[in-house]
């Protein structure tokens, strides 16, 4: 959330802005004084609620789209619903939570499959687009390779990283060496390397002879290449249903421009993932007043994972009045149960 401190409400407000952001998140249409006095439990009267909503105006909280119309929350009316009052909001039924849990069951962890049917939980249950991006490693940690003698002095080189990743070179070597120095050798680096990241890597080769070293630099040059060109795969949903939620065609193509050219979701993205792992969701609405490519959306956002080994993103984005209490319940419900099945498959024993 933006850090620019928001002016504080009485509990009365709070409270009218609440029913206000809730009526307008169901039905995107001002909402006046006589709908709230009619519809709520305040027992007050149409004109104590115009007062304060004539309060939270000025404040910023809402506005009126024209003149004598009821009002609709601001960009900032929902920041502060967001920080203050979604604690007093509803989560997830029991009955959702295990039927989202079975959905994830059904399919093979941290696969093609499983990742669309995240991205499909989170659309229908949110009712908003959603985006997941594949878990990939932090940083590149080394599991093992092989050297495999093809012809005079050319070796290919297997490297098998930590999540999957798998790279081939071809080694062109001083000198013809047999498959049982190759192996040798590969045992050794096997044994010294284990779990490193590549800079680790990089100040043991010093311990090693010539072979060694010249397959260890050769290895270092491959993982921080990993690292440097890792690209995020993103699968998505729900937004031929979102469209028609938006009150103006630019949100629209806002949306479309996010998910297609991607440039902005990137960097939403990376500075998610350097975020300390305890954050729980992160909620962007209008762009927080820092991207103006999203000032008509709203995203919520949380890593998953298992941090300094895989990790990944799930979210949803809308226009900015999405339902927030819905949304953040269900994106904190998939990354957490996504979180804990990555858990069981990388660290079983704990």
């Amino acid at each position: 959330m933006d850090a620019t401190p928001l002016p504080e409400l009485t509990k009365r407000q709070e409270e009218i802005l609440a029913l206000i952001i809730r009526h307008y998140t169901q039905k995107p249409e001002p909402v006046s004084s006589k709908i709230l006095a009619e519809q709520s439990d305040f027992n007050l009267s149409s004109a104590t609620i115009r007062n304060e909503m004539a309060v939270l105006e000025d404040l910023g909280y809402i506005q009126a789209p024209h003149t004598s119309a009821g009002r609709i929350p601001t960009q900032n009316g929902y920041r502060y619903f967001v920080k203050h009052q979604l604690n007093r909001e509803i989560a997830l039924s029991t009955s959702e939570q295990k039927h989202i849990t079975g959905k994830f069951q059904s399919q093979p962890l941290a696969t093609e499959g499983w990742l669309r049917i995240a991205a499909t939980v989170l659309a229908r249950t949110a009712q908003s687009a959603s985006l997941v991006t594949a878990p990939t490693a932090e940083i590149s940690r080394y599991k093992r390779l092989e050297l495999i003698a093809i012809q005079g002095r050319l070796v290919l080189m297997v490297l098998v990283l930590h999540g999957g990743v798998v790279q081939q070179r071809m080694l062109n070597l001083a000198e013809p060496t047999p498959q049982i120095r190759l192996e040798e050798a590969a045992n050794i680096i096997n044994g010294l390397f284990a779990d490193l990241s590549a800079q680790q890597i990089r100040f043991k080769l010093s311990q090693l002879s010539q072979l060694e070293r010249e397959v260890g630099e050769l290895a270092v040059e491959l993982m921080e290449q990993a690292d440097s060109d890792q690209t995020r795969i993103v699968y998505r949903d729900g937004l031929s249903d979102v469209i028609g939620n938006f009150t103006d065609g630019e949100g629209a193509q806002q949306m479309l421009r996010v998910l297609e050219e991607r440039a902005v979701l990137e960097i939403i993205l990376n500075e998610i993932a350097q975020n300390d792992p305890t954050d729980d969701v992160r909620v962007i609405v209008g762009g927080d007043g820092r991207w103006d490519e999203i000032n008509r959306l709203s995203l919520i956002f949380s890593r998953y994972g298992v941090p300094g080994q895989l990790t990944g993103a799930v979210g949803v984005l809308g226009p900015t009045h999405i339902n927030y209490g819905r949304a953040i319940s269900t994106v904190r419900y998939v990354s957490g149960l996504m979180t804990t099945m990555l858990e069981d498959l990388y660290n079983p024993e704990e």
